[in-house]
């Protein structure tokens, strides 16, 4: 089954994505129900956002296949999109400090109403738009497990004053406004505690029980999947073999030879003769990596900084429809 009304399956088959420094990641092979919890580990700057920004079509793949619900990649990227929301990717789709939480919600019911429904929707009297916004919204917090009562100054509460489980928390809320059958979360576990960190997952094993495929970007995948009865798909990006030797290429044979004494004396070299200075290199030579369109431009996947933390802000200029996630 590809896909059921909540979730959507993921397959992937010597997946990979290269930029113009290289290959961001490869031979990714992934296969996932719906309603699964895919952890994606891997070290800092070893692929994981750019795995993540193309599996839910954001990013367009150099290699290999890829489904979402059924829809392949690269060639339904943008049906993908509709069926997919990111929550809290740096620079991609994150949260503004100088707004609230009030302030974010709003925003997302507002851009959810004016392009997630039909025609039809949008002249249902305006009782019946703000009630459904509403509904969505509250069903959106519950499911984050995010009380804006509990804040410090309830929903007036600041984004730069929240605590990094409940911006987590206020991200995942605004991801799941829009009903996503794919849910992608980037740095789940980043500068949390244990107990957060255990919190952080419970949330996620939350949506996925409910039927929404979760794909997470993780530094420690969560433990205990199979004992709690769910689907735990554990992905790693970083291991990248090296290239096995061509076995068709031809070799010859090494003749060995008989040394030869020779009893000539090299010249001297005199330290005041000029010595040719070697050519220099030319740092902006070409490359031979190939740069990874996006959907919609061509833009370089990574813009060049594939690696380091890093594959987020490589990320950046891959995503062209921040408000739409």
């Amino acid at each position: 089954m590809d896909s059921t009304p909540h979730g959507a399956a993921v397959t992937a088959a010597g997946f990979g994505l290269k930029g113009p420094r290289g290959w961001a990641f490869r031979n990714i092979d992934l296969t996932a129900g719906p309603g699964s919890l895919i952890a994606v580990q891997g070290p800092s700057g070893s692929g994981r956002t750019c795995l993540l920004l193309a599996l839910t079509g954001r990013m367009k793949p150099a290699e290999g296949t890829a489904e979402v619900g059924g829809l392949p990649l690269p060639k339904k990227m943008a049906a993908v999109r509709a069926v997919s929301a990111l929550a809290h990717v740096p620079g991609v789709a994150e949260l503004d400090p100088a707004l609230t939480v009030g302030e974010h919600l709003r925003e997302r019911a507002l851009l959810q109403g004016r392009f997630g429904g039909s025609l039809r929707a949008l002249l249902r009297p305006r009782r019946e738009r703000r009630a459904e916004a509403r509904a969505l919204v509250d069903g959106a917090l519950e499911a984050a497990g995010l009380d804006p009562e509990s804040l410090p100054k309830g929903i007036r509460t600041s984004v730069r004053d929240l605590e990094r489980l409940e911006a987590l928390r206020l991200s995942v809320a605004l991801a799941l406004v829009g009903g996503p059958r794919l849910l992608a979360v980037d740095d789940t576990d980043l500068k949390l505690s244990d107990e957060e960190r255990a919190a952080a997952w419970a949330m996620l094993r939350g949506l996925a029980a409910a039927g929404t495929t979760v794909l997470a970007v993780c530094s420690e995948p969560p433990e205990g999947g199979k004992a709690l009865g769910e689907e735990l798909v554990l992905v790693r990006t970083g291991d990248r073999p090296a290239p096995a030797p061509d076995s068709t290429a031809p070799t010859t044979p090494v003749t060995p030879t008989t040394p030869v004494t020779s009893t000539d004396t090299a010249d001297p070299i005199d330290p005041a003769d000029p010595v040719e200075p070697a050519d220099p290199i030319d740092p902006a030579g070409p490359t031979d990596a190939a740069d990874t369109a996006v959907e919609g431009g061509s833009r370089p996947a990574d813009d060049g900084r594939a690696e380091g933390h890093d594959d987020e802000e490589g990320a950046v200029d891959a995503f062209a429809e921040t408000g739409r996630a």
